[in-house]
């Protein structure tokens, strides 16, 4: 059986943009499919970023709760924390 997909859908904003990236840069095998006004990111059996990573790519000090103000929608199992954000589905 294969891994169930998980997903994120965020606003195509400046404000989610270091987000977006975070998930493209630390989820290689992930897909972004960019469509008007969002920016879906799929990937199997999980998802992740971290806080250090957002926090470079928007040249500022990022506190992961920020992504919720962007973000649309999701599918799977929330884990976060400070220092990381993942959702997952096994």
């Amino acid at each position: 059986m294969s891994e169930p997909k998980v997903f994120m859908i965020f606003q195509n904003t400046a404000d989610a943009q270091p987000f977006i990236s975070a998930f493209a840069q630390e989820n290689p095998a992930a897909t972004l499919d960019y469509q008007p006004g969002m920016v879906r990111i799929e990937g199997l059996g999980e998802l992740g970023i971290t806080q250090a990573v957002v926090s470079e790519l928007a040249g500022r000090e990022v506190n992961l709760q920020e992504l919720h103000l962007t973000l649309i929608s999701l599918s799977g199992n929330i884990d976060e924390d400070d220092d990381y954000f993942r959702i997952t589905r096994h």
